[in-house]
């Protein structure tokens, strides 16, 4: 999956600080480990205060990592990336896809009344 050039600075430097597991896993145990479950969540929860409000941290909002996913899917869909591509970012299939966040997609109409326009080559 692609992934914006600002994530691979950061991800490269934190595998030059921490190296990698033996398999390959970039977020290890100082052992090598997989992280524990609890630990994750503590670091989750550090991580949530550090970077929301206190009203965001009060709120079910990015409780859970999964929840960056169900963020990050409409905010797709709204910035007028095609439903196909993403589907296969999200590991859906565009029926799954549209049938779960078809009403995310938000404030797209004046574009899309644009396009139509334009490719009718101004017929209307």
């Amino acid at each position: 999956m692609p992934i914006p050039p600002e994530l691979v600075a950061i991800l490269r430097k934190h595998i030059a600080r921490y190296g990698v597991a033996a398999d390959g896993r970039i977020f290890h145990s100082e052992r090598g480990n997989v992280v524990a479950a609890s630990t994750y969540s503590r670091v989750w929860e550090l991580a949530r205060q550090f970077g929301m409000s206190p009203r965001q941290v009060a709120s079910p909002m990015a409780g859970r990592p999964y929840d960056l996913r169900h963020a990050a899917v409409p905010l797709w869909l709204n910035a007028g990336v095609p439903a196909t591509e993403v589907a296969e970012r999200a590991g859906h299939s565009v029926d799954v896809l549209l049938k779960v966040y078809a009403t995310c997609i938000d404030g797209q109409e004046a574009t899309v009344n644009r396009r139509i326009e334009d490719a009718l080559g101004g017929w209307c």
